[in-house]
């Protein structure tokens, strides 16, 4: 479906700031980006825990699903931001606010991060700043997250970021490489009057 009006989500124009983090928006023609971004489809616990619908492995698949990306922002779709470090710069993973729904005010975040950025809060540093972002920026009223049952660290960092479990979904999920099988998931949400959580330590 159309948005009910024309949204170009443009993360460059309010690339949000805090936590130790920059959230910037992903260059498909910067080849920096394009190789920061096949890491991170490429790692082990990426693919563990996703499957997505086209299944590339190269430079210049990066770059065209980097190319979607911006063409999704473009048509108030998506916003997906390259996390990094703040002071230095150094790209750490990704954080997408997904399947936005204006009429709605709805919207689903997804995220990585790389294998050298984790156990350092940097997941839930930026789904705090990303959902202030959504909220504020979109005028959005219900972010959602999902994960595979499985995934007990995805679980920690959505209660960390203030999602509240609200169930299992059944299914609801492919199999890691698979796009025959399906596994359950689990439900987290956030609403735009429920209180922030405090920053967690870590750098």
């Amino acid at each position: 479906m159309a948005p009910s009006r024309m949204l170009t989500v443009d993360p460059s124009l309010t690339e949000p700031r805090g936590h130790g983090l920059h959230l910037r928006s992903w260059d498909a023609g910067s080849d920096a980006d394009a190789e920061t971004w096949l890491r991170g489809f490429l790692d082990a616990e990426f693919q563990r825990w996703n499957t997505p619908l086209t299944l590339w492995t190269d430079l210049e698949g990066a770059r065209d699903s980097l190319r979607g990306r911006a063409r999704d922002a473009r048509e108030g779709r998506s916003a997906s931001f390259r996390i990094t470090d703040e002071e230095s710069g150094a790209a750490l993973g990704h954080i997408g606010v997904n399947e936005i729904n204006l009429p709605l005010k709805l919207a689903r975040i997804g995220y990585w991060v790389l294998p050298e950025a984790r156990g350092r809060g940097v997941a839930t540093r930026a789904l705090l700043l990303a959902s202030r972002w959504a909220f504020a920026e979109l005028g959005l009223h219900r972010l959602e997250l999902g994960h595979a049952v499985e995934h007990e660290a995805s679980c920690r960092i959505a209660g960390r970021g203030g999602y509240a479990y609200e169930g299992t979904l059944r299914g609801a999920m492919f199999e890691a490489g698979r796009h025959d099988t399906f596994r359950d998931a689990h439900l987290h949400a956030r609403l735009a009057t429920d209180e922030e959580p405090p920053t967690p330590r870590g750098r």
